[in-house]
């Protein structure tokens, strides 16, 4: 099983054929991904770029364009100062599948 490690939105990922994963959101109108692969994993073979593996392309397919994940609680409280403030923080995130590391 060939594993490769891809850099989407400044952020590094191993990755698989026909694997989903979550990465930043990507600029709308986007259908297809075409990243340099910074280190290729083909069984027993390990291949380190510098900075990329020659040669060596992922491609992926935009799976859901926008997709929103967990929303987060961020409480400030001070105990006897009446200070109390709560707000929320709900990310954004573009669903992607690999289809092939060539």
């Amino acid at each position: 099983m060939k594993k490769a490690v891809i850099c989407v939105s400044g952020k590094q990922y191993l990755v698989a054929e026909k694997e989903t994963l979550r990465v930043d959101l990507l600029p709308s109108g986007t259908k297809e991904l075409e990243t340099d692969a910074l280190l290729v994993i083909d069984g027993d073979k390990v291949s380190v770029g510098t900075p990329t593996v020659k040669g060596v392309k992922v491609s992926a397919k935009v799976k859901t364009p926008e997709v929103k994940g967990d929303k987060i609680r961020v409480i400030r409280y001070h105990s006897k100062k009446r200070v109390h403030t709560e707000t929320g923080h709900r990310q954004k995130y573009t669903e992607i599948e690999i289809t092939s590391i060539k």
